[in-house]
């Protein structure tokens, strides 16, 4: 179940996730960028 409390209480950057802990902290934590190939070595 999702409860939003307070609307924009964080300022959100773009390439993070953000979420609750279980101490009811806000935490950051930066996404992984999926779906990229790796260069082929020679």
């Amino acid at each position: 179940m999702v409860r939003i409390i307070i609307k924009n209480a964080v300022q959100r950057e773009k390439g993070f996730l953000y979420y609750v802990n279980g101490q009811g902290n806000v935490c950051e934590a930066k996404m992984a960028q999926g779906g990229k190939k790796k260069k082929a070595k020679k």
